[in-house]
């Protein structure tokens, strides 16, 4: 796996960690690294690999999933108006879910169109030409980041989650050119993606009915549950991933449980203080969380170390742009789908965003390192320090988003943000990291529940689910007792 090194707002944590971890900690109390530099972002040097098959060795069956990465070619029969098309005729491939393109340059941007069919694995019955979110660069790492300059990241468009199939057909369409102009260049390199999710968690989420399904199994270091039902052994990177939530549930894990907010704030009494607590402080009760050990990560994949930011000053709400043809039982597998893209495909260090919530409202820890903690995530490019990113599952440009969905955006921020202080009604002032709306450096003020769009030019998260933003923030502020 590759090797990453933390940046100077960053912290590494070992891999091999198996033991309980503290609650995030204050800015000022914040652990540093001898792997970092105070002060110019300069870090040790590593080795970084090459790039490797995304697809397991045979045989190997640690390793759940695949990626089926095939070359586009020119369709001169698609050609129209001048504009260049490239693609893929009908064809079987092996199974799978989840489809994206892919390009060399991170830095191109495909300006045109990507529409894909699908044949269902089943029934043989191939889908209509549904198109790809193309505009995919604006969730990433910040430039000048280690993550971003690793030398594994690709141009690529958002990920569309298609269901099980078995069969694929591809065609990319430059913008046609305008009068007398020279026909628009797509990106060179480019692929499609296709992911298989790999087998199911033994835990599933909600149903479609309810947003609290069926209590998941809680694991421990003993190897059997309460219920006395086996709990699988750890491999050392997912001890390492369950380990930064010790203090919240055993290891192994596959649900951190909800708490009331008179346990939560005694759960938290110690960070507070005594005289806080006593006045009650503002922070809403901990959601039901499904770890990453219950929607079936595989921690082989990422980057072996977690990277932190000094707080959370801010929550960033997008929408994962993969369409709403998913089912609440799919949603682990949806969330294994964009991991894979995000780290094999994309070639990021792991999950983009630190938790996703499903259409049920059921919500998941997204990228590793706790779910209490300031994790640096690639979710907001620009603004991904001292913030951290909320994916909707689903497209909500043209659809409205489920209530439930709303409800748990609200929770996760009242509980995440009051663990920092914040009030999700207030604003909060981020330093720019470079992007397309502000410059590196830029002081910007932002309101503290935020669009994807507040940050960076995008349709993010969607004109349905933006427009859910206020009441998410009245809601998150009663959770917290404002």
């Amino acid at each position: 796996m590759r090797a990453f090194l933390a940046s100077s707002i960053g912290v590494a944590c070992s891999a091999a960690l198996v033991l309980p971890l503290p609650l995030a900690l204050p800015a000022s109390a914040a652990p540093t690294s001898s792997a970092t530099s105070s002060a110019t972002g300069a870090r040790t040097s590593s080795p970084v690999a090459a790039r490797t098959s995304s697809a397991p060795a045979a045989g190997d069956v640690s390793v759940p999933g695949s990626t089926q990465s095939l070359p586009l070619r020119a369709l001169p029969s698609e050609r129209a108006a001048g504009a260049a098309v490239r693609g893929l005729t009908r064809r079987d491939v092996r199974p799978f879910s989840l489809v994206g393109v892919v390009w060399d340059d991170p830095d191109a941007e495909l300006h045109g169109s990507v529409q894909v069919r699908t044949r269902a694995s089943g029934t043989g019955a191939w889908s209509g030409w549904q198109s790809v979110e193309t505009h995919n660069h604006d969730h990433a790492a910040d430039p000048g980041t280690p993550e971003r300059d690793s030398g594994t990241v690709r141009g690529s468009t958002a990920p569309l989650w298609v269901g099980a199939s078995d069969g694929v057909e591809v065609r990319v369409r430059a913008e046609a050119p305008r009068a007398g102009a020279a026909p628009a260049p797509l990106p060179r390199g480019m692929r499609i993606e296709l992911v298989d999710p790999g087998d199911e968690p033994t835990s599933e989420p909600a149903g479609e009915d309810t947003a609290q399904g069926p209590e998941l199994p809680e694991g421990n270091d003993t190897g059997t549950t309460s219920g006395q039902v086996p709990v699988p052994a750890l491999t050392p990177e997912e001890s390492a991933a369950s380990a930064v939530n010790a203090e919240l549930v055993p290891l192994g894990s596959a649900e951190i449980p909800e708490l009331s907010k008179e346990e939560t704030e005694a759960a938290y009494a110690d960070r507070f203080g005594e005289e806080t607590v006593a006045a009650k402080p503002y922070i809403g009760p901990r959601p039901r969380i499904v770890t990453r050990k219950g929607w079936g990560a595989d921690e082989k994949l990422r980057e072996r170390n977690f990277v932190y930011t000094k707080s959370v000053q801010a929550a960033f709400v997008h929408h994962s742009a993969t369409g709403n043809n998913y089912t609440c039982k799919q949603a682990p597998s949806v969330l294994r789908s964009i991991y894979r893209y995000h780290v094999k495909s994309s070639g990021w260090r792991d999950f983009g965003y630190n938790f996703a919530v499903d259409k049920c409202g059921n919500i998941y820890e997204g990228r590793a390192g706790g779910v209490a903690k300031a994790v640096l995530g690639a979710h907001t490019r620009g603004f991904n320090t001292n913030s951290m990113g909320i994916a909707v599952l689903g497209t909500y440009s043209q659809s409205t988003p489920p209530s439930a969905a709303v409800t748990a955006v609200a929770r996760l921020t009242a509980w995440k943000l009051g663990l920092y202080g914040k009030d999700p009604r207030g604003k909060a002032t981020l330093t720019s990291g470079g992007g397309n709306r502000y410059k590196k450096g830029a002081k910007v003020k932002l309101n503290v529940i935020s669009g994807h769009r507040d940050g960076f030019l995008t349709d993010c998260p969607g004109t349905r689910l933006y427009g859910k933003l206020g009441t998410a923030r009245s809601t998150s502020a009663k959770y917290q007792g404002r």
